[in-house]
């Protein structure tokens, strides 16, 4: 890597190919994740009910495959296993137009859905591989702007193709789709890995103890543990403007249908628009990454108890729906925040020889309050409309307050983006190194 004199951050080499790659991936799933069953319905030929079997169980089984990819990362290499990764889904999309029987739409879903499933961890690996201190923040926040901005343009893209061939459009879209992932892959091929230099306190795994202890390594780091189960928490949150915010509205009366839409349109303008910026003011005041993070629930929660506030007042139509989209603005403050902040945090609180195993564990909180989600959140609803978002505002803080708590249990190339200086007897400045 290298540094840029205006900004003294450091560069990742093939660092615009990466992120070009990402902006492109990302275009191809916004072309089919909007639409998925009836995609993959119009694509295979296939029943609605059948595909959503298929989907589900599949999905389920790439799950359970998350751990096997987090191995693969520490024996193989964050970039080798992405770019087989980028290989499968690709092959994948250029066959779903043939996999018109079910037996053959399984197997390619079945194949699909464990690339898919465990690209996150991958990704995640990948930039821990090519990037140190405050490079990583700049990379997950830049990563997270160009897959809202992506996904936006997939789903544009495809309801054009649509408007102009019909269904029958969805098969070219495969085939777009196949071509995106592809182009993905070639492009990250030309990122170089680096080797990390490890600061603070935490001790690294040998290689012979990654092959011997494997998973029970990660089980016994109390504090990543601690870390995971904090993200879990503001997980649930991240669910709720997909899930819960349209159910929501239809407990209020002065709410119009259209909101939904347009709460989706400013949280993912917002995150492709401003994401970088605000990473960058974060980054640049010298916020540790925990006290970012915790900063970032807490706009979580503060969203949370705004719809408490206005569940409980339910004010007239206009009044709503400002109040609407003022609260989703500040929720997506909150992802802004959080996101590069918590991202960067569980990438470089896992010890190199085992990020992989680490990020699989980690990733595994995101996908676990995904599945909870809609059944927590339809049950509680049920009950009253305001109690959800009462639950989320609870774990939001506690997710704040655990990460404060774990600020000194962490290492601290995990918890500062640059390592922290101490001054000796004669004033000069003298990095922390391992204890």
């Amino acid at each position: 890597m290298r540094k840029t004199a205006a900004s003294g951050e450091a560069k990742v080499a093939g660092e615009r190919s990466l992120l070009l790659g990402i902006g492109i991936s990302s275009v191809g799933i916004g072309m089919y994740v909007p639409f998925s069953l009836v995609f993959f319905h119009h694509v295979t030929g296939l029943s609605l009910t059948v595909v959503g079997l298929v989907m589900t169980v599949t999905g389920l089984a790439g799950l359970a495959f998350m751990p096997a990819a987090g191995t693969a990362v520490d024996r193989f290499g964050a970039k080798r296993v992405n770019l087989v990764l980028y290989g499968i889904r690709a092959l994948g999309f250029a066959l779903y137009p043939f996999a018109g029987s079910l037996p053959a739409f399984a197997a390619v879903s079945l194949v699909t859905a464990l690339a898919d499933r465990s690209f996150g961890v991958v990704q995640q690996s990948l930039i821990g591989e090519v990037a140190q201190g405050s490079a990583r923040d700049r990379l997950q926040a830049s990563t997270r702007a160009l897959q809202n901005a992506g996904m936006g343009a997939g789903a544009l893209l495809v309801s054009g193709v649509l408007a102009l061939w019909g269904t029958g459009g969805f098969t070219c879209t495969a085939w777009g789709n196949s071509l995106a992932f592809a182009l993905a892959g070639l492009l990250v091929g030309r990122v170089r890995a680096v080797r990390a230099v490890q600061v603070g306190r935490v001790v690294r795994p040998t290689a012979g103890a990654v092959g011997s202890l494997g998973y029970r390594t990660v089980l016994r780091d109390r504090p990543f543990l601690g870390l995971t189960a904090a993200n879990f928490l503001t997980a649930l949150g991240y669910s709720a403007l997909s899930v819960l915010f349209p159910l929501y509205l239809s407990t209020l009366p002065a709410a119009p249908d259209s909101l939904t839409g347009a709460a989706f349109t400013v949280n993912t303008v917002l995150c492709a628009g401003i994401g970088v910026l605000i990473a960058s003011r974060v980054r640049r005041s010298g916020a540790r990454r925990t006290r970012s993070a915790a900063l970032g629930a807490l706009l979580f929660a503060a969203a949370f108890v705004g719809q408490i506030v206005l569940g409980t007042l339910r004010p007239g139509q206009t009044a709503t729906l400002i109040a609407l989209l003022a609260i989703v603005v500040v929720y997506t403050l909150g992802e802004l925040v959080h996101s590069p902040s918590g991202g960067a945090l569980s990438v470089s609180a896992a010890p190199e020889a085992v990020r992989g195993r680490y990020l699989a564990t980690y990733q595994l909180s995101y996908s676990l309050a995904g599945a909870l989600a809609p059944a927590l959140f339809t049950a509680l609803l049920a009950v009253d409309g305001r109690l959800p978002w009462a639950v989320l505002a609870v774990a939001a803080l506690g997710a704040a307050l655990a990460l404060l708590r774990l600020e000194r249990h962490l290492p601290a190339e995990a918890v500062h983006a640059e390592p922290p200086v101490v001054r000796d007897t004669d004033d000069r400045p003298v990095p922390v190194t391992a204890a």
